[in-house]
């Protein structure tokens, strides 16, 4: 049994955990980062332009201190009083005991304000302090940014002057940002989530109607293909399932062609075989005896060629033949396979030329194999010519290889069938006996000895057979 598979999880909720929660994640580190460096930039501005405000407050005080003390008092009270951006933020005049004197406001400041950024400017060396946070005026909570700045006291009762301005409006400002931007997200993310889906779809149909396909060719239906609708990666594994399916038909098609055609190569020695021993038993005559004889050594044999073949295919699949290779002359088992079928051709009619050529050629394989190669391809070369046929047969030396050709001018091979007679179970012409796996086994051991089986024919006028193997130098 296979090794046993996890709980399926679907390719769309992979691609959910994976990407876009992955998305989804940098969206929401996006917004956050775009509200603080807002916030960030914002704050920034407001702090800035309440130090300008200060600074000139303060050198403004420092000249008039300078130019008129006596009047000091009056001037602080005048700037506070008639502040001219008392629209936008507030200034306050505090004394020596860090309490509020006079606002811009117009209101009388609270006692007990809590005021941070004065008691900072008080302790500092540079007399200045800042300080964001809370205020509480008519039970409204309020968000302020304040600063202060230490000024010279002079005859006056004041000791700093102090500016801040609410955050409520940059805040405000800060929240639609925010909600901008996280509509901005949430419109990505919904886009990023139907292209998703859509993509995802795109793949997971077609893998689903494969997925169907597949079972049933898996149960014997030959007839399913698959509609190609795009020209990609998906498109080419729709063409290469049916491609798939193809084969699988023509494979069924062949294993079944080639079960009818065995059955019928063994009927008919059978038959002979049956039909002569039952003449023999009855018809006990000499001549009877030895005729039924005949017929029946020859129809064993041919049945004993078939089962070898088709062993010998089996051993080939499985990887199981070996060969028994030693150093030997391939033309003179060329020329024994010539002798053996040269009287059966010349009972058919048939005339078989050898053209041997001058010398040996020394190659390094089983000699039994070989001569089963070319007793094949005559015995083929025989079966498809006519009646007054010429077979011929010629073996070239050339530098490292021998090349052996066999020619027949009988009925040839079909154009739309030649690339097809090496498969096995494969047979061209169905009225000639045969199994249609004597070329097949023919072309895996002409490979296993480094060689090469290749077949021209025409039909109506012939075939020719050539088969190239390697030789070796003898010293």
């Amino acid at each position: 049994m296979g090794k046993k598979v996890g709980k399926k999880k679907s390719i769309a909720a992979r691609w959910f955990v994976n990407s876009f929660s992955i998305v989804a994640a940098i969206m929401l580190i996006a917004i956050i980062g775009v509200y603080f460096t807002a916030k960030s930039y914002y704050y920034n501005a407001v702090n800035q332009y309440l130090w300008s405000e200060a600074n000139i407050i303060s050198e403004v005080l420092s000249r008039y201190y300078e130019d008129s003390p006596s009047k000091y008092a009056n001037e602080i009270r005048d700037i506070v009083e008639y502040f001219d951006k008392k629209n936008i933020m507030e200034l306050m005049a505090i004394d020596k005991n860090g309490n509020p004197k006079i606002s811009s406001s117009g209101f009388s400041p609270e006692i007990e304000t809590l005021m941070p950024d004065y008691q900072e400017a008080m302790e500092s060396s540079t007399g200045k302090g800042e300080y964001i946070g809370r205020t509480d005026r008519s039970s409204v909570s309020e968000k302020y940014m304040a600063v202060t700045v230490t000024i010279q006291p002079g005859n006056s009762d004041y000791a700093a002057i102090r500016l801040l301005t609410s955050l409520e409006k940059v805040d405000q400002q800060l929240l639609k940002l925010a909600l901008v931007t996280f509509g901005i997200a949430v419109f990505v993310l919904v886009l990023v989530l139907l292209l998703g889906i859509y993509f995802i779809t795109s793949i997971v149909s077609p893998i689903k109607e494969m997925s169907r396909s597949a079972k049933k060719l898996a149960k014997g239906d030959f007839d399913q293909r698959i509609k190609v609708k795009r020209n990609d990666e998906i498109g080419d594994l729709c063409l290469t399932f049916n491609h798939m399916a193809d084969e699988l038909e023509n494979s069924e098609k062949i294993k079944n062609d080639f079960i009818s055609s065995v059955s019928h190569e063994l009927r008919t020695p059978l038959t002979a075989i049956k039909g002569w021993s039952e003449t023999i038993l009855e018809m006990r005559d000499e001549e009877t005896l030895t005729k039924g004889m005949r017929v029946i050594v020859t129809e064993t044999e041919r049945l004993s060629s078939m089962v070898e073949e088709l062993l010998d295919f089996s051993r080939i699949q499985n990887k199981k033949l070996q060969l028994q290779k030693a150093d030997m002359d391939i033309l003179a088992e060329l020329a024994d396979a010539v002798l053996i079928y040269t009287e059966r051709a010349a009972k058919n009619g048939i005339i078989i030329n050898y053209h041997e050529p001058e010398g040996v050629a020394i190659i390094n394989g089983d000699k039994n194999r070989l001569r089963q190669v070319f007793i094949n391809i005559i015995d083929n070369a025989i079966k498809y010519s006519k009646d007054g046929g010429v077979i011929e047969a010629e073996a070239v030396l050339k530098p490292g290889r021998v090349e052996i050709k066999v020619s027949d001018n009988g009925c040839g091979i079909a154009k739309e069938d030649l690339p097809k007679v090496k498969n096995r179970f494969y047979k061209a012409n169905n009225t000639v006996r045969g199994s249609g796996i004597g070329l097949a086994v023919a072309d895996e051991l002409v490979s296993l000895h480094r060689g090469r089986l290749d077949i021209e024919s025409e039909l109506g006028k012939g075939t020719t057979v050539s088969i190239v193997l390697p030789t070796i130098q003898k010293k």
